[in-house]
């Protein structure tokens, strides 16, 4: 009987103990169940992704097509956290730093070279409607984006443009867009506030299907040979700066989120 007793004490401590600790478990078991992407933790999620956009920055990706999709998240609070600006404008600060060490000869052939699309204008709302960069290139959609003209220039490359022009440049404005879009991309330009540039060189029909370094190498060439020194080139892609006839100092603004590769 005494041993029934004891039992019988036993099982209702055990029981006692079982209500008391169930909830610990049970939330340690729910608390696991949330762990993002297959086991990954959000921390080591959010650290690859800062290293795979240092990687595609510094060009030590290579060529790549698309964005990570376990990396939208991070580059949606890249974008709109402000980081970017911030990154943007060192850049820009390094840039014009860079320009008032040069001596301006006076001739009008002291020049600086930029690229257009996500390095004066943003095509951020197109992207952000598609995917943050995770989604394959669209030609189609995007030449409708472009055609509406309402891409917004960057407040740094605004501040850096005028500073240029101040300090008496020459502005050169080369980009990938076909020569057929010449009318929408000078009134999206001045609508987002740039003016005053020498020349604006798009994409004819001799150049369709060159390489976007071969293709821009051989329009600074053209530059060189009228005369002009390039002092500076600023662009988004390494292909915006590589190549042959480069300028004395070129300077990478940040984007993670497409790799142009031609």
């Amino acid at each position: 009987m005494a041993c029934s007793r004891t039992s019988l004490v036993s099982f209702l401590i055990l029981g006692l103990f079982a209500v008391l600790v169930s909830p610990a478990i049970s939330s340690r078991v729910l608390f696991s169940t949330k762990r993002p992407l297959d086991g990954e933790s959000r921390s080591s999620v959010a650290s690859y992704c800062e290293s795979w956009r240092l990687a595609v920055e510094t060009n030590n990706a290579g060529t790549w097509k698309v964005v990570p999709s376990k990396c939208v998240s991070s580059l949606e609070t890249y974008y709109n956290g402000g980081q970017f600006d911030k990154d943007y404008n060192v850049v820009a600060r390094y840039a014009l730093a860079f320009a008032k060490t040069v001596k301006i000869g006076g001739d009008g052939k002291d020049a600086w070279v930029f690229d257009v699309d996500e390095t004066l204008l943003s095509n951020l709302e197109y992207y952000k409607a598609n995917g943050y960069g995770s989604e394959r290139y669209n030609s189609k959609k995007f030449n409708e984006w472009v055609v509406r003209g309402t891409a917004p220039g960057f407040d740094a490359s605004l501040k850096l443009y005028k500073g240029l022009k101040k300090l008496g440049f020459t502005i050169i404005l080369l980009t990938g867009r076909d020569e057929a879009q010449r009318k929408i991309t000078e009134k999206n330009l001045r609508d987002a506030g740039y003016s005053g540039w020498e020349y604006l060189l798009l994409r004819g029909h001799e150049d369709q299907g060159k390489a976007a370094v071969k293709y821009k190498s051989e329009q600074r060439s053209r530059m060189v040979k009228k005369g002009y020194k390039l002092h500076g080139n600023t662009g988004d892609q390494w292909s915006d700066l590589q190549g042959f006839a480069v300028a004395d100092r070129s300077f990478k603004v940040p984007n993670p989120i497409y790799y142009i590769a031609r």
